[in-house]
């Protein structure tokens, strides 16, 4: 990481759990099909330095079928069909701030304005959701989130279904902003995300404290 987060990936990656997660990756790369790709793992990262996260939004593992996953949360790459999840966030963009919806699911446009897109574990094996569980990522991800928790600059926490939620508790500074919702999927979308209006919300949190609101318009 040459930006923000280089001193923290300095200190975390010495530490004994993520040594024991990178030799179960090296493993894993080798004899599975993993995703995402190596070079796409930390796209969170490279593309939304730590001085720069406005917007947290926090999903639990990445996508498990070839060609979706590249490091940032909900987000596929261009070319693939936008996943129920994302359609259901866009469709709640749509209604909440207007912004057109898009004919393709890449939210890069959003990690470069600030919006932190961070999965809980960072990895999965092709076809099996949640194959990476109880590795290492959880440890790495808390301590992100407990990064950013430190930040001085008021931070917007999207926590969408059980497993984003359970993290509240790691976020006390009062300077910050959570706000809770069910999960974006077709099971349970209507009991709760849709019209939780969390993007218009977002963006009047971050102007009211002097800071430029995220164009949630996905550009084509």
């Amino acid at each position: 990481m040459n930006n923000g987060w280089k001193e923290f990936f300095k200190e975390e990656t010495k530490k004994e759990y993520f040594l024991n997660l990178e030799s179960f990756l090296s493993k894993e790369y080798q004899n599975n099909k993993v995703y995402p790709s190596r070079e796409n793992l930390f796209n969170c990262f490279r593309l939304t330095s730590l001085e720069d996260v406005k917007v947290v939004i926090l999903g639990q593992d990445p996508y498990h079928q070839p060609s979706q996953a590249h490091g940032l949360a909900f987000s596929v790459q261009r070319g693939v069909k936008i996943p129920p999840s994302l359609r259901n966030i866009f469709k709640e963009i749509n209604n909440d701030t207007g912004a057109a919806i898009p004919s393709h699911g890449d939210l890069t446009y959003l990690a470069k304005q600030g919006v932190l897109l961070l999965n809980t574990i960072l990895t999965v094996e092709d076809s099996k959701p949640l194959s990476h569980q109880n590795k290492g990522w959880e440890i790495f991800t808390d301590r992100v989130i407990d990064q950013v928790n430190n930040s001085k600059q008021p931070i917007v926490f999207l926590l969408w279904g059980n497993n984003s939620r359970n993290k509240k508790e790691l976020i006390t500074n009062k300077e910050h902003l959570v706000l809770e919702a069910p999960h974006p999927s077709p099971l349970s979308s209507y009991h709760g995300f849709f019209g939780c209006k969390h993007f218009s919300k977002a963006n009047e949190f971050l102007i009211k404290n002097n800071l430029k609101p995220i164009d949630w318009e996905i550009k084509e």
